[in-house]
């Protein structure tokens, strides 16, 4: 099985989609030096769909996050999603469209990393072509025992990333990342979360190509 990971970033969507049992190839207008797999250097929204079993897509979410706010700290991105839904549609194979709550996606499913045993919770939503049980938030299994932040005194119950206080390695662990700079964790989403979707896509009652 192939699975093709748009907008691939540093790997954690492909670390996931390689974990479930997938040959990934990941793609993305930036170079990716730190990527897994094989990477390709390209547009996204060009690059031949064809010869893959599952395609996963992250186009950019700074649009839809809360820091949109604060235009010293994100740069302005176009919502490429509904463009990259047309593109994936069409392509007759299952797919994944990642983003941040409040991107317009279509009956998204959404993950925490509470649900994977992780110490962060990240929530991230997913439409996907197929369908995907939501295993709910358990934040009550996170217990307070990590440092907080510097003007607070109470103990957090998840590990903050993409800080500088915190230790890179504690930050890694809490993704299930060993391989990501801090920036590039406060890209990523833990690969718990795409391993879980490429399940329930595996476990279809059909044939994953469709064309």
């Amino acid at each position: 099985m192939r699975a093709l990971d748009l907008f691939c970033g540093a790997g954690g969507a492909s670390q996931g989609l390689a974990d479930a049992g997938f040959e990934v190839v990941g793609v993305d207008l930036e170079p990716q030096p730190g990527y897994p797999f094989q990477f390709v250097q390209a547009n996204a929204l060009g690059y031949p769909l064809e010869g893959f079993d599952l395609i996963w897509a992250s186009p950019p979410w700074q649009r839809f996050t809360a820091y949109r706010r604060r235009p010293n700290h994100v740069r302005a991105r176009a919502n490429l999603i509904p463009k990259i839904r047309r593109r994936l549609a069409a392509a007759g194979v299952p797919y994944v469209i990642e983003n941040v709550p409040g991107a317009p996606l279509k009956n998204p499913a959404t993950l925490c990393g509470s649900a994977f045993g992780l110490d962060v919770r990240r929530h991230r939503c997913f439409e996907t072509s197929f369908p995907v049980d939501e295993p709910g938030c358990s934040h009550h299994r996170q217990k307070p025992r990590f440092p907080p932040a510097t003007n607070r005194t109470n103990l957090r119950s998840t590990v903050e990333v993409g800080v500088w206080r915190i230790p890179l390695e504690t930050q890694q662990r809490a993704m299930g990342i060993d391989w990501m700079s801090r920036e590039e964790l406060s890209q990523a989403i833990p690969p718990a979360y795409s391993r879980y979707i490429a399940g329930q896509c595996i476990t279809l009652d059909r044939p994953l190509r469709t064309g």
